[in-house]
């Protein structure tokens, strides 16, 4: 489904999964061989914020409540504030920025595409979950890039404002019992494409066993996160 990041290689780079509160408490794995090029991490994450940006913007307009309107409109502000900072960073490298996203525009609105749900609430659950993953997994390649990957990742843990996602949830839930269970189903169904598009990210695309042993431990942070997400909406994971 998608072809990225096997181009070039960095030596002697580390990929890092860290809390986004603290820098210092991290697991490291050693991933020399299956880091991604800094162009397309650079590229592809300036692509995924613009993509959040574009869904909720969307959501804005199908959504009645003017307070909810308002808070969607701050979660789709800090999006696209985080894209605009990436490009940023990407033209003082001396780079296009539409040359490094343009690959990954095709696959990544694919995946935008396969996450919409029929409602607009699912579509919500989806930003939320899948951009915490993929935030959370841009996060750990951010240790692989020295200067470069530091200020990423400062952009990246900037606050992102979808707790308004979640209050609007918690509210949908509390108005029907029904839509628990509903979401909670839709939420389930998110995990395996985030996980396929974390995992395209790797080279090579068919991971070794020994391979599989390095990714392991980052993946399961990755689901424990997404554990934590469900529960504070009161989902099941």
């Amino acid at each position: 489904m998608v072809k990225w990041f096997w181009q070039r290689r960095e030596p002697g780079r580390k990929l890092q999964l860290r809390s986004r509160e603290d820098i210092g408490d991290a697991t490291r794995v050693d991933f020399e061989e299956l880091a991604p090029d800094i162009d397309t991490f650079l590229g592809q994450a300036a692509y995924l914020q613009l993509g959040y940006f574009e869904t909720l913007s969307e959501l804005i307009a199908l959504t009645p409540g003017l307070s909810d309107k308002e808070s969607l409109s701050r979660a789709a502000g800090a999006a696209l504030t985080k894209h605009e900072e990436l490009v940023a960073l990407i033209r003082e490298r001396g780079d296009d920025p539409t040359d490094l996203m343009l690959p990954f525009r095709e696959p990544l609105d694919a995946f935008r595409r396969a996450t919409h749900g029929l409602r607009a609430q699912e579509t919500m659950l989806s930003v939320h979950i899948t951009a915490g993953m993929l935030d959370d997994f841009y996060l750990a390649l951010s240790a692989s890039y020295s200067d470069t990957g530091r200020r990423v990742a400062r952009i990246l843990r900037a606050d992102d404002d979808r707790e308004a996602i979640v209050d609007i949830i918690g509210r949908t839930i509390a108005s029907d019992p029904e839509w628990k269970s509903l979401l909670a189903l839709w939420g389930r169904r998110l995990v395996g494409d985030t996980l396929l598009i974390a995992r395209a990210a790797l080279r090579p695309r068919e991971l070794r066993v020994a391979d599989e042993a390095k990714v392991e431990p980052v993946f399961t942070e990755l689901m424990a996160a997404h554990s934590r997400r469900m529960d504070a909406m009161g989902l099941a994971a």
